[in-house]
């Protein structure tokens, strides 16, 4: 391996830091003991600022980098945003409507492979999805469909594996 840049930030597939580099776990660091990394990243991450500097924390998050896009919100060097969990409620979900064709077979001696009576998920004690003596195009039965979710948080994230973000304690001071 090369020689890193103090401060570089590598994702590694060990299970712990290698020798010159710390886990990128929000640690607070002396900053006598490590003045050139203290220069590069000052109190970014955390700490006092007089004894202390915090290496950043990407445990459990996700790295995004700094500006604005089109259509976002700035992203400064060292913040944090996000949440752990969403709560699932009608103002976070799209109002939306969609057609669906379902086709019931009444002669029973041709329906192959159907359940005899549930067409899906359906409320306690109804057993048909529709209105009972409906015509053509008629609307599900009331609380078929509806709102669900019961304002309870759910997972929310992308797919991951988990890795280990190490930053570089010694190695080449950048030139800018």
């Amino acid at each position: 391996m090369t020689t890193p840049y103090l401060g570089e930030i590598q994702i590694l597939s060990f299970n712990f830091a290698p020798v010159g580099w710390a886990l990128c776990n929000g640690a607070l660091l002396p900053i006598r003991q490590y003045t050139a990394l203290f220069s590069l990243i000052g109190t970014t991450y955390g700490g006092d600022g007089r004894q202390t500097f915090a290496l950043p924390n990407l445990m459990g998050a996700a790295p995004c980098g700094t500006g604005q896009g089109p259509g976002l919100t700035q992203r400064n060097l060292g913040g944090t945003f996000g949440s752990q969990t969403v709560a699932l409620t009608q103002s976070t979900m799209p109002a939306h409507t969609h057609a669906m064709s379902l086709f019931v077979q009444t002669d029973s001696t041709k329906r192959v492979g159907l359940p005899a009576a549930n067409y899906g998920i359906l409320p306690p004690g109804q057993t048909l999805p529709f209105v009972s003596g409906a015509p053509a195009n008629a609307p599900f039965a009331a609380g078929t469909i509806g709102p669900a979710g019961g304002n309870l948080p759910h997972e929310n994230r992308q797919p991951f594996l988990a890795l280990n973000y190490c930053i570089a304690l010694q190695g080449d001071f950048p030139q800018f």
